[in-house]
């Protein structure tokens, strides 16, 4: 094999990926002509790019929902059935924290700041003691653990 010519061999041609880096974005930006989670939503309608804040917002709150959840507390059950239902909502609960992470990963400042002010609220109503009385919870002094598993 003649390896002598191959620096003459131009680069192969990839105008698909310069095009999608291009609309890449590596830092954070402003503005509502951005992709999030699926390829060409919300585009660039401006009403499509609310809903997408509303929708990451929710997101975030459900997440928090459902990490505060009582469901997913341990409470001295060993049913199988409890055991299942805990998993099927420990699972769901992962899986849109890792929505919420791909979608701020747009590097959209807007869509990053919803997902703060969405766990924040969602914390804000089910975890936090601004909602509990005294006898909802006995460690109402400290914040609750990060991780839901049973310990």
């Amino acid at each position: 094999m003649d390896h002598d010519n191959m620096h003459n061999m131009s680069p192969p041609s990839s105008t698909l990926a310069s095009d999608m880096m291009m609309t890449m974005h590596m830092t954070f930006f402003w503005g509502k002509n951005t992709e999030v989670l699926f390829s060409g939503w919300p585009g660039t309608s401006s009403g499509m790019y609310a809903l997408s804040l509303i929708v990451v917002f929710l997101l975030a709150v459900i997440t928090e929902w459902l990490a505060h959840s009582l469901t997913l507390r341990c409470v001295g059950s060993t049913n199988r059935a409890t055991g299942i239902v805990q998993t099927a909502l420990y699972t769901l609960r992962i899986g849109l924290s890792y929505l919420v992470m791909l979608a701020v990963m747009s590097f959209n400042g807007g869509i990053f700041i919803v997902a703060m002010a969405g766990f924040a609220v969602g914390f804000f109503l089910f975890g936090s003691t601004a909602f509990k009385k005294p006898s909802d919870d006995q460690k109402t002094d400290k914040l609750p653990p990060l991780s839901s598993g049973c310990v």
